[in-house]
């Protein structure tokens, strides 16, 4: 196995140590050298990061940080010859972006996550407390600016109304405010592009379904010194509407019910995405069927700590399947390092 030679690492905002760090790692230790853009919104920890690797010894030009905006500096990477491989974190229209690109120029290898819409099933046969808390924890976790987060929930029509009242209720208490402040939940969304967006994707949902809670920003006080907006539940949308099928980035979930546990796997697979889904269910046929069928890389069942979000390295390979991913292989899996790397036979003759 030897080292492609020259990776660009593209990182994004919303984990602007973790990944950003573990994809660097990933090429650095399998003995390639690294171009590192970090997301525009959050350069400094990249810059950090850097100058720690120079403190520890990484000889000069291994490791080559670069800031600026994603259409320039993005651009440039792709027109390089020089870059033999791009390992990026971000939404899918990037992720085809760069694809597209790439093969105007040479073939090279690409690693791309590229985010999610992420489905919970809540059957007839979960426990409601540890769904409910589940549900919240994922969908409102980092005000929703997550690849992760669950946007999507499918509900047993039987247990609809109970699951539903009790998530509005506990979304209704979640603290909104400054999260250097280890009491509130829901912090502000990164930047004015995702708050308009939230904005705009409110009033779809005010417009097409029906708002439960949330669907407003917050201006008041010290609400006026950052991006904040309210965690937003919306039900009675049309199961093919674009709030269940497009990546929002926000802190919106759509609720919808199902009569029959097929139809409810049907509606999850229906999505061109497949990173991460959830099972709450005590029923054993249900959970086996749910692993046998559902179409995403990390699935999670009856997890109450957070439907599906967040995956502990070298135990939860994270990665997805579909226009979730390009390689469907997850990092922190044993096969993620083995893609920065290309494959040598050599036979010696004597």
């Amino acid at each position: 196995m030897k080292p492609y030679g020259v990776w660009a690492v593209i990182a994004p905002f919303n984990f602007p140590a973790a990944i950003l760090v573990g994809m660097s790692i990933g090429a650095l230790i399998t003995g390639n050298t690294v171009v590192l853009k970090p997301a525009s919104d959050t350069p400094i920890i990249g810059y950090l990061f850097t100058e720690i690797m120079k403190e520890a010894g990484l000889p000069d030009g291994v490791l080559n940080f670069i800031t600026g905006p994603g259409e320039t500096i993005g651009k440039a990477i792709i027109d390089n010859h020089d870059v033999d491989g791009i390992i990026f974190t971000g939404s899918k229209q990037v992720g085809y972006k760069i694809i597209k690109g790439s093969t105007k120029v040479k073939l090279r290898s690409i690693i791309g996550e590229m985010g999610g819409k992420n489905p919970v099933i809540v059957t007839e046969h979960a426990d409601l407390d540890k769904s409910v808390e589940g549900v919240l924890r994922s969908a409102f976790g980092y005000s929703g600016q997550k690849c992760s987060a669950c946007s999507r929930v499918y509900i047993h029509k039987n247990i609809k109304n109970a699951f539903t009242e009790r998530l509005v209720h506990h979304t209704k208490n979640l603290s909104i405010g400054n999260p250097l402040d280890p009491h509130v939940f829901i912090g502000p969304l990164i930047n004015l592009k995702a708050y308009n967006n939230y904005q705009k994707y409110s009033r779809i949902a005010f417009r097409d379904g029906k708002v439960l809670v949330g669907g407003a920003v917050r201006r008041s006080d010290d609400y006026k010194y950052g991006y904040y907006i309210e965690p937003t539940i919306v039900d009675n949308l049309p199961n093919d509407h674009r709030l269940f099928r497009e990546e929002l980035f926000v802190p919106i979930l759509c609720l919808a019910q199902y009569d029959d546990f097929n139809e409810a796997l049907k509606l999850c697979n229906e999505s061109s995405y497949g990173l991460t889904a959830g099972i709450y269910s005590n029923k054993k046929q249900e959970i086996e069927d749910f692993l046998d069928n559902i179409e995403a890389g990390v699935v999670y069942v009856n997890r109450p700590t957070s439907a599906i979000t967040g995956a502990m390295v070298g135990c939860q390979p994270f990665g997805g399947w579909k226009d979730s991913g390009t390689t469907a292989k997850g990092t922190g899996g044993q096969y993620y390092l083995a893609q920065f790397l290309r494959e040598q036979s050599q036979t010696i003759v004597e």
